[in-house]
């Protein structure tokens, strides 16, 4: 047959994949949308922003945030319940991570567009 080999176009059973080939239904723009209310907020974009970067605490978090860490904790407890950040426990701590790569590209796709934008810079594929 003339097809190209299961692998060729599609990741393995247990390979995450970088894309996925759908067709948007009203379920799934729904999800997307409810994504993109909770990046459109700019402390938790800052929060994510940070996660990008690595796992951190509510104390590193906040050492680097601009807002109280009561703020911090409110937030990231959104993004918990949104099921955009993942949490671990290490001693008495909870240690933040994103919960996949699309959101660490994603967020580094946003900040990055942004930059474009303000700093003229052309656009690029």
């Amino acid at each position: 047959m003339g097809s190209q080999p299961q692998h060729a176009t599609s990741p393995a059973p247990d390979e995450p994949s970088l894309v996925h080939r759908v067709a948007p239904g009203p379920q799934l723009l729904e999800t997307a949308a409810g994504t993109l209310r909770m990046l459109a907020e700019p402390t938790r974009l800052h929060l994510l922003w940070q996660l990008a970067e690595g796992p951190k605490s509510v104390t590193e978090l906040a050492q680097a945030s601009t807002v109280p860490r009561t703020v911090v904790s409110q937030h990231l407890a959104k993004l918990r319940l949104s099921g955009l950040v993942d949490t671990r426990r290490d001693g008495r701590h909870i240690i933040y991570s994103l919960h996949d790569g699309h959101l660490v590209r994603l967020i580094r796709e946003t900040i990055n567009h942004a930059d474009h934008r303000l700093t003229g810079e052309p656009t690029h594929d």
